[in-house]
């Protein structure tokens, strides 16, 4: 985003001349833009943001457009590691029917986040370990599943840039020794929860692609890989018999 363009953000959020000096003071002590104006823009919604949750990536809007393909009217759909609660948000916009949308997430913060810009949107936002924080009468039923894991490597945490290895919750980007610690323990319970001929979608890198494919195959899931050059994303569409 250019200088400009940040400029206009901060000064449609700032209420006063102290708050705008306060929030330009704050954007170059390098927190996120998105955390400072307290929203980020993703999908042409404008999803809210508070101070620690993850920021939504435009790349994510692939694994939005992904999602949505498959959504029915009237589908359950279950937004796994929701953080802000900004692609089940986007996936209810696009599908612009009726869906049954629950959504869940292990961070405090983000779930509160997601409440909000989740409300009058989705059946219920939870907070808790991945499929734990889900009512039980779900099990079986899930048509669309969205996981969002984390999928940075631990020892690639220092080298992201300063915004997101300060200022975003470690949770939300580190997947563990190979960054795909998280998937599997997704892929392994996803098929307990997927309705027959239901789907799990996941971002990855195109580093990991293959062997995030070889964890959804061992799962009992059939994989298929998903790339979009624009956007330079890649995502995993990983289907229940």
């Amino acid at each position: 985003m250019f200088a400009e363009d940040e400029a206009r953000v901060l000064l449609e959020a700032a209420e006063s001349p102290a708050q705008l000096a306060l929030m330009v003071r704050r954007r170059a002590e390098g927190r996120p833009l998105e955390h400072v104006a307290g929203w980020a823009e993703f999908c042409g919604l404008r999803i809210g943001v508070d101070a620690g949750v993850f920021v939504p990536r435009r790349r994510s809007e692939f694994l939005v457009s992904s999602a949505a393909a498959l959504v029915g009217e009237g589908a359950l759909v279950v937004d796994l590691c929701c953080g802000s609660g900004a692609l089940g948000a986007a996936v209810v916009a696009a599908v612009g029917r009726p869906v049954e949308l629950h959504a869940a997430d292990v961070d405090a913060a983000a779930v509160r986040c997601a409440r909000r810009n989740l409300a009058g949107v989705a059946a219920g936002v939870y907070e808790g370990d991945l499929f734990r924080a889900l009512p039980d009468a779900l099990r079986g039923r899930v048509e669309v599943l969205i996981a969002n894991v984390p999928y940075v490597p631990s020892a690639d945490i220092e080298l992201l840039p300063a915004e997101a290895r300060v200022h975003e919750a470690r949770p939300a980007l580190d997947g563990g020794a190979d960054g795909l610690e998280v998937l599997r323990r997704v892929a392994r319970s996803a098929p307990e929860w997927l309705a027959p001929g239901g789907a799990l979608l996941f971002e990855t890198s195109e580093r990991q692609a293959p062997t995030a494919l070889a964890v959804a195959g061992e799962a009992g899931l059939s994989p298929v890989l998903g790339w979009c050059e624009d956007l330079d994303a890649t995502v995993v569409t990983a289907t229940r018999a």
